[in-house]
């Protein structure tokens, strides 16, 4: 057992798990108002279940949001839904396998996200036998100079990125928050999920970026954690990807040795059969020799990121021109550095706009 906080009782297994991966860092990176995730670890180590504090953290957040909404406060108003968005967003965390519980606690995420519009615009895709979906955020001139795409990685997706985008929207670009294939309600509702040709469905937002007169200019495409796999492979197949961020992925995932890590990735392919979930990640395995990333590349890496090492995120650097690949290392970071979100999203979005308008700004 862990303590949660030297000198205290330790904690129970699972509920150690849960902090180390929803630790304080990521729950405000992805959005929650920092006294509900004080409060949410609090609440869990004092032996309340995760799904269970984090739901009732939402549903204050909803009630503050109505009230508000009521009195006409509608600013106050969409900074509660955005509170509760991130709540659910972590209470659907608790369940590695795509339990019923784990689709009503995501469904009420998109519920609370949708009451932020016009200001995030809910976007639906046709795709094979169902739909992908994602946000859409839009700069304060309702015109973007150039788009970002941001996804997420195995078990945080589409809005738990809305920081990412204040951060791109402030600089005037457009950013598509996407739940492509093995994520989020592409697969909670419509059954898409990873496979050999999951890029496919990553293209397709690119196609509706393409689409909206709205969205001017070159087309950035960004991957965090796993998700940084699927934008390298994105970015070496699609002549139409002009500037890619990776963010802590591996270039060669594999299946993971412990049981939670295990049920997350059979959830994204969408499986429960060993081999298969291995036969896939061995197809989306990032080759250098074999796979050319030539638009520019900036790969992030914390320097404390127990899951993904300098070395699994080498190969990506190797397949990039050397000109035009930036690497960038905080020492002290935590897996997708959470702990420096506001530095590393400032970083990301300046190289972004030099990157795809044509800007000449150094990014340091």
């Amino acid at each position: 057992m862990t303590p949660a906080v030297p000198g205290t009782a330790p904690l129970p297994p699972l509920v150690a798990a849960q902090h180390r991966a929803m630790p304080f860092t990521r729950l405000t990176d992805c959005g929650m108002d920092p006294a509900d995730a004080r409060r949410l670890l609090a609440d869990t180590a004092a032996g309340t279940p995760w799904q269970d504090a984090a739901a009732a953290i939402a549903l204050t957040q909803l009630q503050r949001a109505r009230l508000a909404e009521e009195s006409g406060h509608r600013t106050t108003s969409g900074q509660a839904y955005r509170f509760a968005s991130a709540a659910w967003m972590f209470a659907q965390m608790a369940h590695q396998t795509d339990t019923a519980e784990k689709r009503d606690l995501y469904a009420r995420h998109t519920a609370a996200t949708a009451a932020l519009a016009p200001a995030v615009e809910r976007v639906e895709i046709p795709y094979r036998d169902g739909l992908l979906s994602g946000w859409l955020c839009l700069p304060p001139t309702g015109e973007a100079l150039a788009t970002v795409i941001v996804w997420g990685g195995l078990s945080g997706w589409g809005a738990a990125y809305l920081p990412v985008a204040d951060a791109y929207t402030a600089r005037g670009l457009g950013c598509l928050l996407a739940e492509g294939p093995g994520q989020g309600e592409s697969r909670l509702r419509h059954g898409l999920y990873v496979d050999e040709r999951v890029t496919d469905g990553f293209a397709r937002f690119v196609d509706l970026v393409e689409a909206d007169p709205r969205l001017g200019g070159a087309i950035g495409v960004q991957g965090v954690s796993f998700g940084g796999l699927f934008a390298a492979h994105l970015a070496a197949a699609d002549p139409r990807v002009g500037a890619v961020v990776v963010n802590g992925a591996p270039a060669a995932p594999t299946v993971p040795e412990f049981r939670t890590a295990r049920e997350q990735m059979a959830a994204v392919v969408g499986t429960d059969d060993p081999g298969r979930v291995a036969e896939v990640m061995h197809a989306l395995r990032f080759d250098p020799a074999e796979h050319r990333i030539t638009c520019p590349l900036l790969l992030l890496h914390g320097g404390q990121d127990p899951l993904a090492r300098y070395e699994d995120q080498e190969p990506f650097l190797r397949a990039a021109d050397p000109v035009a690949a930036t690497v960038r290392i905080w020492p002290d970071g935590e897996h997708t550095l959470y702990n420096h979100a506001a530095e590393r999203d400032a970083l990301t979005g300046d190289w972004f706009i030099d990157h795809l308008t044509g800007q000449d700004t150094p990014t340091g």
